[in-house]
């Protein structure tokens, strides 16, 4: 990347953050405007059309950021090779982190733009993210059997769907506020309802 380049992308990283931070307070996206971006960036208005287009775009980019950020970590927590249950705390302080991260309107909108937008990539963009996500948990759990932490009676679909049960539960704003505090015990709960009988 030359100079050209990395000066853009900064401006870029710029914008992206700026937008975010708009867009991450109780106005949501309804009152984002390109000129408030603009000026809490630092830039002219007119290179954030060149770099996105439109403010839809701005928006969209900000989302698809906000969830390869948490997909990331996540990648990284599994690579780690820990052990079951090291894992699965920091999978699910890996979720509630991000929750805590992202004020309530900014996930409602997310959760809005998801199942509204058909045509621009990002329902697209969240499907290869829960089937990553999926087949994280998944590689998670045969980790957990081989420990001897997972029962061999459950099956892999059955597993799935408990972990998405638990998942879209967390995801509840009412909930993942109040279960901050509680993510030891909120895994130690999952840990023993799937271990074996001794």
């Amino acid at each position: 990347m030359n100079g050209f380049e990395r000066r853009t992308q900064e401006k870029k990283d710029q914008v992206l953050q700026a937008a975010f931070i708009l867009m991450n307070t109780d106005n949501g996206i309804e009152n984002l405007t390109v000129d408030d971006v603009a000026k809490l960036a630092n830039v002219g208005k007119t290179s954030i059309f060149k770099y996105f287009g439109s403010k839809e775009n701005l928006i969209h980019e900000v989302f698809m950021r906000s969830m390869d950020e948490m997909s990331s970590t996540a990648k990284e927590i599994m690579a780690k090779n820990a052990p079951f249950e090291e894992t699965l705390i920091a999978m699910s302080q890996n979720k509630i982190n991000y929750l805590k991260k992202i004020n309530k309107q900014f996930y409602l909108d997310l959760m809005k733009y998801y199942t509204k937008k058909e045509d621009n990539g990002f329902t697209r963009m969240m499907q290869e993210y829960t089937d990553q996500s999926f087949g994280i948990m998944l590689d998670m759990f045969h980790r957990g059997r081989k420990e001897g932490k997972v029962d061999l009676k459950y099956s892999d679909e059955f597993l799935m769907l408990f972990f998405q049960a638990l998942l879209e539960g967390i995801s509840n704003p009412q909930i993942y506020e109040q279960i901050l505090p509680y993510t030891a015990e909120w895994t130690e709960v999952l840990v023993k309802g799937v271990a074996p009988r001794k």
